[in-house]
């Protein structure tokens, strides 16, 4: 058992007046002692800056985690205590709230416990009784401090997990367009194959394969459709990897220009017959990529795709790319990029749920609504959005909206 620690502070504490100011929201601190006059001193002496839960015994402890764990950020416990001590206590508490700050306090200076606390309990501090009220202000701040560091890095890492998970789905859903169109263009070269005629296997039989055709040149066609769709598939693989790769913390950010990153978009989608020829890009201000341009090369893709498949029984399809600024907050101009199509429009049900939920039109076809979906939390991630604007009979425009 622990000496009582003082009912009240005997030294000043000069920082007190540098409270962090208000306590709602504040992460909590759990304080385990087992004499109650401890808890009680702990709780009113530190309550002016912090949240302060406290227990008298491991078993206690544990239930209150059980029920506050996601709201406590330290823990700050006595080591000698009957039954179970202090370091039961942390090394539970290190497998099942990992999320916590540790640190243990004890007016016990053995050179076993501090290296058992340091290296099984994984502690931040040890605080030697009786308390230092400045000492054990400022170590609290720093744990405190620690805390937000480490969960905003948890959030961070979730994040990255999260966006790796979508990603990983929206891959898996756009390659299976350009991956089932190559399958038709092969099934289809397959069909026209003719055996040869000569059943004697001659030289001449042998070098030559022959297929018949409905149009002359409709198995080169095939071919070169399903080349494009096969380098289509390998971008959208190497846009996925370099993506994973930069994900990872310290790595430099790509770099590029809107109009670079549209051009490339020119260059290596799989148009389909005389798709390329309804699409037209125009530059009104060229502006900086805020890094993650591979990711941004999938929403373009995934916004060309989606605009191809609604214009294709249109009697003058078009689709305009757009580069450009508008006037932001604070006088700063506002880049943007917008597809505009001349389609058919989106009916004003659908308009509203698109960008939130997995809503598409072309289920017969195999989509599933994620694309959009999609866009809108890489365009979040990077700090902007995505606004989809249309009319039925009047087409549709999808704004990026990158951060000025």
């Amino acid at each position: 058992m622990s000496p009582a620690l003082p009912s009240a502070p005997v030294r000043p504490d000069p920082l007190a007046d540098e409270s962090a100011g208000g306590r709602t929201g504040q992460p909590v601190i759990l304080f385990v002692d087992d004499e109650p006059q401890s808890c009680k001193w702990f709780a009113r002496t530190f309550a002016d800056e912090f949240n302060v839960l406290t227990a008298t015994g491991v078993d206690d402890a544990l239930a209150l985690l059980r029920e506050h764990g996601r709201s406590v950020a330290l823990l700050v416990t006595d080591y000698r205590m009957p039954q179970r001590n202090g370091l039961d206590l942390l090394l539970a508490v290190k497998r099942d709230f990992k999320h916590l700050v540790r640190l243990l306090a004890t007016a016990y200076a053995e050179k076993d416990v501090a290296i058992a606390a340091i290296n099984e309990g994984h502690v931040f501090r040890i605080l030697e009784k009786p308390l230092d009220l400045v000492q054990t202000r400022l170590t609290l701040r720093e744990a405190m401090t620690l805390f937000r560091a480490q969960t905003m890095e948890r959030a961070l890492q979730e994040n990255r997990m999260l966006a790796m998970r979508e990603t990983l789905g929206f891959l898996a859903h756009e390659l299976n367009t350009p991956l089932t169109t190559i399958r038709g263009f092969v099934s289809a070269i397959t069909d026209r194959y003719q055996p040869p005629a000569d059943a004697t296997g001659s030289q001449e039989a042998v070098r030559f394969a022959c297929f018949t055709e409905r149009q002359p040149g409709e198995v080169m066609a095939a071919l070169a459709g399903a080349q494009r769709s096969a380098m289509y598939c390998q971008s959208l693989v190497s846009a996925f990897v370099r993506s994973a790769r930069d994900a990872y913390p310290g790595v430099i950010e790509q770099t590029a220009t809107a109009s670079n990153l549209a051009q490339a978009l020119l260059k290596e989608f799989p148009f389909e017959r005389e798709e390329r020829g309804w699409v037209s890009c125009e530059v009104e201000s060229d502006f900086a990529l805020p890094g993650q341009r591979d990711l941004l090369f999938l929403v373009l893709s995934t916004l060309t795709k989606n605009a191809l498949q609604a214009l294709q029984d249109c009697p003058a399809p078009r689709l305009q790319i757009v580069l450009g600024r508008e006037p932001g907050a604070a006088g700063r101009a506002r880049p943007w990029i917008r597809f505009i199509d001349n389609g058919h429009g989106i009916e004003p049900e659908v308009l509203a749920k698109l960008t939130r939920e997995p809503v598409t039109t072309r289920a017969q076809s195999g989509g599933n609504g994620m694309g959009l979906m999609f866009c809108r939390r890489v365009l979040q991630s990077l700090g902007g959005s995505i606004e989809l604007n249309s009319e039925p009979g009047h087409g549709a425009t999808v704004s990026l909206y990158f951060k000025p």
